[in-house]
C-alpha cells in the first residue's frame, strides 16, 4: 500500500487553504531525519487510514521516492471530528521500534453470561505497548468473548494470541489483567458512588468560581478606587 504525496511551502495557519482544495497537511518526521512537510489528498488518506490504522507500515511516495511510515499523530478538527494533519513517522525497516497496539474484543453479543445480562466486560488496557521490526507490528490484540465462560474470567498480558518470537510485549506485565467478566450489579452500585462524587466536584467548582468572581470584583473595586 502507498500514498502519494506533494512538498508542502504552505505552512502555518496558511494551511486552511490546502484544505479547502481537499489537500491534507501533513509532515514527514524520523529518527535522525529532518522533518519533511508535505501534503496528500484528503480522501486517498482516509480510505488508507481505515485499512492501516496505526500499526502498518506503508509507503509515502514523494517526487518517486518511497518513505516507509506509520501513521503516528492525526490531528482531528475539534467539531467536525476530521483529520485536519497528519504527522507520518518514516521508519528503518531493520530496526525495531514500540508501538501502542490496540485490544479488540470480538463476539461480545454471543457470550451467554454478557447476553443475559448477569455479567458486563471490562476492557482494562484498550492498548499495549510493545517492540518489534515496524513490519512485524500485530495489527492487534484479538480477544474472542465467547472464552470468557465464568464470573470473573480473565485475560492476562502473557495469555494474548501473537508471535513471540517476533514481538515483545513492553507496556504490560505478563500476569496483568487485559479484560475480566465483573458483575453488572456491582457496576450499577459503582455508577451510584461516582455520580455521588461527581456532585460533589461540581459543588466544590461552583464554591471556587465564587470565590474567584468575589476575588475579581474586589480587585475592580479597588482598581475603581483608584
Amino acid at each position: 500500500m502507498q500514498l502519494t504525496g506533494q512538498l508542502r511551502h504552505i505552512l502555518g495557519k496558511k494551511a486552511q487553504t490546502l484544505r479547502d482544495d481537499n489537500l491534507l497537511p501533513a509532515v514527514i518526521f524520523g529518527k535522525g531525519l529532518e522533518s519533511v512537510p508535505i501534503t496528500v489528498k484528503y480522501n486517498d488518506f482516509v480510505k488508507l487510514y481505515k485499512e492501516v490504522g496505526e500499526t502498518s507500515v506503508f509507503d509515502v511516495v514523494i517526487d518517486g521516492k518511497q518513505h516507509p511510515v506509520l501513521v503516528k499523530d492525526v490531528h482531528m478538527h475539534h467539531i467536525t471530528s476530521t483529520p485536519i494533519h497528519v504527522g507520518f513517522y518514516e521508519v528503518n525497516l531493520k530496526e525495531k521500534i514500540n508501538a501502542n497496539i490496540p485490544v479488540e474484543v470480538i463476539n461480545e453479543e454471543k457470550n451467554p453470561l454478557i447476553k443475559n445480562g448477569e455479567a458486563i466486560l471490562l476492557i482494562l488496557l484498550n492498548e499495549i505497548e510493545v517492540e518489534a521490526l515496524p513490519t512485524d507490528l500485530p495489527e492487534n490484540f484479538l480477544i474472542d468473548a465467547t472464552t470468557l465462560t465464568d464470573m470473573d474470567a480473565v485475560v492476562l498480558a502473557r495469555q494474548l494470541d501473537y508471535d513471540r518470537e517476533k514481538v515483545e510485549i513492553v507496556g504490560a506485565e505478563p500476569d496483568e489483567i487485559v479484560v475480566k467478566l465483573d458483575y453488572a450489579q456491582m457496576l450499577e452500585e459503582e455508577e451510584e458512588e461516582v455520580e455521588v462524587d461527581e456532585a460533589e466536584a461540581i459543588a466544590g467548582i461552583e464554591a471556587t468560581e465564587e470565590k474567584e468572581e468575589g476575588e475579581e470584583g474586589e480587585e475592580e473595586e479597588a482598581t475603581q478606587a483608584n
